[in-house]
């Protein structure tokens, strides 16, 4: 995700979030969006000069967020880009999975690990029942969970069950995460879909 798509992420989901809720508190919205409290408050008084957004104070020195019609009509612009991008992204995830099965199934590869929890992952979970393939479960040291889709989860490579190649699948920060990976295991063994745009020929 780029700064502009992240950055239209956080504006959609502020605007979602003060539809639903005019009274959000300005720390509610940071721990929805996950971000710090400065960003948080940053981007509302962004909305508010883009004039998207109109403040009101309340009793107790507390604020109502409202959505001017300006808002309302971005709210929608970006949901559907939302969709747009989203159905676009799933269809390239796709095309880029069925490629790397594919040659899996040719060199003999039939044990796959995922390498994170993300969409892509859900997404390669699925394409997979279309492959003479077993994904043997999904490796990735900030889980917390010990499922994910019926599968197991590591947090350490060391623990992982036999598997012949290991196919990365998180969509945070993969080219550091691939060049962990062929730190510890065979490059060759290391399959990184082509919609991440790792160089692999350069790590």
């Amino acid at each position: 995700m780029n700064t502009q798509e992240r950055e239209d992420s956080l504006t959609l989901e502020i605007l979602e979030t003060i539809e639903q809720k005019n009274d959000v508190t300005q720390r509610h919205l940071a721990d929805r969006l996950d971000i710090a409290l400065g960003l948080a408050n940053s981007y509302l008084k962004r909305c508010v000069r883009k004039g998207l957004i109109k403040i009101h104070q309340a009793p107790a020195n507390r604020y109502l967020y409202y959505l001017t019609p300006k808002g309302f009509a971005e709210k929608s612009r970006l949901t559907a880009e939302y969709l747009t991008t989203s159905f676009d992204f799933y269809r390239r995830a796709g095309e880029s999975l069925t490629h790397i099965y594919n040659e899996c199934e040719r060199t003999g590869y039939r044990k796959v690990l995922f390498c994170g929890i993300s969409e892509l992952a859900e997404i390669a979970s699925l394409r997979s029942l279309e492959h003479d393939l077993k994904i043997v479960g999904v490796f990735d040291p900030e889980c917390k969970e010990k499922q994910f889709l019926h599968l197991p989860v590591w947090n350490s490579l060391a623990d992982v069950d036999e598997y012949d190649i290991c196919l990365l699948t998180t969509l945070k920060n993969p080219d550091a995460i691939y060049k962990s990976l062929i730190e510890q295991i065979d490059s060759e063994k290391v399959l990184a879909p082509s919609i991440l745009g790792i160089n692999t020929q350069n790590n």
